[in-house]
């Protein structure tokens, strides 16, 4: 994914499905100087992650 759609996604005002190499996950924050993400998985929203922005997909049911 790029920065500047996964940015799209944090602003949007409805949910986007977004997997981290498969796995569903919320995204947070997106860190452009380095290109990774916040993210927290959707089955442990606890469990804070620090995950590269390329490893994101958005899925079916996503876009604005």
């Amino acid at each position: 994914m790029d920065i500047q759609r996964a940015h799209e996604i944090i602003s949007a005002p409805h949910m986007i499905h977004v997997n981290y190499r498969g796995i569903p996950v919320y995204l947070k924050k997106v860190h452009e100087d380095n290109q990774i993400a916040t993210v927290f998985p959707l089955d442990n929203m606890d469990h804070v992650q620090i995950v590269d922005v390329n490893g994101l997909a958005e899925t079916n049911g996503g876009g604005i």
